[in-house]
């Protein structure tokens, strides 16, 4: 009788076991038990994903080698238990290094966020944060307007010039943009529905009507994206700065910094680090700046104004040519009237919108439009620069608001005197108490 009571409990112990591995592989169940639920995504998270109604694809251009393939199939898979058409596939960049330069990959990889046609760059650190905000700005959607304004030499949004821009913009348009050309000769002044102006720098002076509709697009409210350039201050262009309270700066900015980087030619200007605004934010790209003008803020505005980008402390305005076929014997001149650095050379601008419609006003003021061009657009970090500009200026860079969920016992605050009783504790009152519990325990066997 015992013996078929063992029988029968093994049959039912084999039944029970079997039967949750067959429910296990048709219905997924998970619990999270950590404080806070630190493992499972945050309700911030899991409502972006609720506004997401189709597939999202995440491409990881990252090598094989190392621990971030893991890291970031650890946080996906987050992802994924709460919406099960989000998938990850993997690409080495090694294997095809011109696509990832055309994609802006940098040398620590990139996720890539697909959804409906759009796209989102995931850079390092990649986490739930940073992830969470890329499908934010996907699940906005809606096209955006950026107005390039031509007529005069400006850099083209669709050209494929070395100047042009149309690489970047042919990036920047799939991920819900479209660039639409604007030409104060053939139009008063800027749409109404338009989202972002740019003006990027124009060869020859500007018409009076057109500097006035772009003044007047700003006073009205509208974003402005303005790409300057060394002596381009006498464009006729003096109003639309007065308005933004800047001034280009006479000469180019020369840097020595470059050479160790063996950048030959001074006038280019190589940043590893970067003043702290929302652009600029854990941004720890290598950027690259062929023939800067320095900007300064010559007027109180009610704009609030954050430099950055700034050249660094070996850096001045020059105001001679560089001749690159010959030794270059460029020095800083004070009696000239140079400036030394460090020295800014872009402004992020920002303050109540005058436009009942609109909650904030933004503008970027750069001294350089080389660096998104399509000869320097690949060099470092540019395209991923030019695209948080654009973010912002769009006020794309809102971020999810993901409430610190650490451990809370990752810390111990001990007194001295704590300290003291611990390691009382366990160098010498817990070995005596094992030690009495062994001596008793052989005691008793030896009574037996």
């Amino acid at each position: 009788m015992r013996r078929l009571d063992r029988w029968l409990f093994l049959v039912v112990l084999l039944a029970i076991v079997g039967g949750m591995g067959f429910l296990s592989s048709r219905h997924a169940w998970t619990a999270d038990w950590t404080h806070g639920a630190r493992a499972s995504l945050a309700p911030e998270s899991e409502a972006v994903l609720r506004a997401l109604d189709g597939p999202v694809d995440v491409v990881g251009y990252l090598s094989p080698t190392g621990p971030l393939r893991e890291q970031v199939a650890a946080v996906i898979e987050r992802y994924t238990r709460a919406k099960p058409d989000l998938t990850l596939s993997f690409v080495d960049p090694d294997l095809d290094p011109a696509a990832s330069r055309q994609l802006g990959i940098g040398g620590d990889g990139a996720l890539i966020v697909r959804y409906r046609g759009r796209e989102q760059r995931v850079e390092s650190p990649i986490n739930e944060r940073n992830l969470s905000n890329a499908l934010e700005r996907l699940a906005r959607g809606g096209e955006r307007v950026v107005a390039f304004v031509t007529g005069d030499g400006e850099r083209q949004a669709d050209g494929r010039a070395n100047a042009d821009l149309g690489i970047f913009m042919g990036q920047v348009e799939k991920r819900g943009m479209r660039a639409v050309p604007l030409n104060f000769s053939q139009t008063q002044g800027v749409p109404e529905h338009t989202d972002l102006v740019v003006l990027a720098s124009p060869l020859a002076p500007l018409p009076a009507r057109s500097v006035q509709a772009l003044v007047d697009y700003v006073r009205d409210g509208g974003n402005l994206l303005w790409l300057t350039e060394p002596s381009n201050d006498d464009l006729g262009t003096a109003p639309l700065a007065d308005v933004l309270g800047i001034r280009v700066l006479p000469g180019v900015l020369v840097d020595g910094q470059g050479s160790t980087l063996n950048v030959r030619d001074p006038r280019i200007v190589v940043l590893g680090d970067y003043p702290f605004h929302a652009i600029t934010r854990a941004f720890r790209e290598t950027t690259l700046f062929p023939q800067a003008a320095a900007l300064a803020q010559v007027s109180a505005h009610d704009w609030a104004v954050v430099p950055f980008l700034r050249s660094g402390e070996r850096s001045w305005t020059a105001f001679g040519g560089i001749d690159n076929d010959k030794p270059s014997t460029v020095a800083f001149h004070p009696e000239n009237g140079e400036l030394k650095g460090p020295l800014d050379f872009a402004f992020a601008l920002n303050r109540l919108s005058p436009s009942p419609a609109k909650n904030e006003q933004r503008a970027v003021v750069i001294g350089d439009g080389d660096f998104l061009s399509n000869t320097y657009l690949g060099n470092g970090g540019n395209r991923a620069l030019g695209e948080r500009i654009v973010d912002w200026l769009l006020g794309d860079d809102v971020l999810v608001n993901l409430p610190s969920r650490g451990a809370p016992d990752r810390a111990i605050a001990l007194s001295q005197d704590g300290l003291g009783a611990i390691t009382l504790g366990f160098l010498v009152a817990l070995p005596l108490l094992l030690l009495g519990i062994g001596t008793g325990i052989a005691w008793r066997r030896r009574r037996r």
